[in-house]
């Protein structure tokens, strides 16, 4: 029904940028009304939530984590959302998911329904 796929992963040295994308396609109008969230998952450890922002911009959340570091947006007319990270730190080093679902914001990963491949981002110290 919808397709997600993610870009803009590479490697970084600390205090560096790098922008993610996720393109959606198929039928991607039934997220109109929905959420697009940014999730990431370190070897070894649980899957983390990133950033979500309802598609027409009108909420979003952050982690703390990422708070004031990290810019989730969205091109309308791409129908593509981007991940800004700033000021990056080794413990941002994870494989980043572009997800999506109907309704409201939310930040659990347990509630998304359709997901990308992921894009690794390698920071170093």
């Amino acid at each position: 029904q919808v397709q997600l796929v993610e870009s803009g992963g590479g490697l970084v040295q600390t205090g560096g940028s790098l922008r993610l994308s996720c393109a959606a396609s198929g039928r991607a109008n039934i997220l109109t009304t929905g959420t697009m969230g940014w999730f990431r998952q370190a070897p070894g450890k649980e899957r983390e939530f990133v950033a979500a922002m309802s598609w027409d911009g009108g909420s979003t959340n952050y982690a703390d984590s990422v708070k004031g570091r990290f810019t989730i947006s969205r091109d309308h007319a791409k129908n593509t959302v981007y991940l800004q990270m700033r000021s990056l730190k080794p413990e941002d080093t994870a494989v980043y998911y572009c997800a999506a679902k109907p309704g409201y914001v939310s930040d659990s990963y347990k509630v998304y329904n359709y997901w990308g491949q992921g894009t690794q981002v390698t920071v170093s110290s």
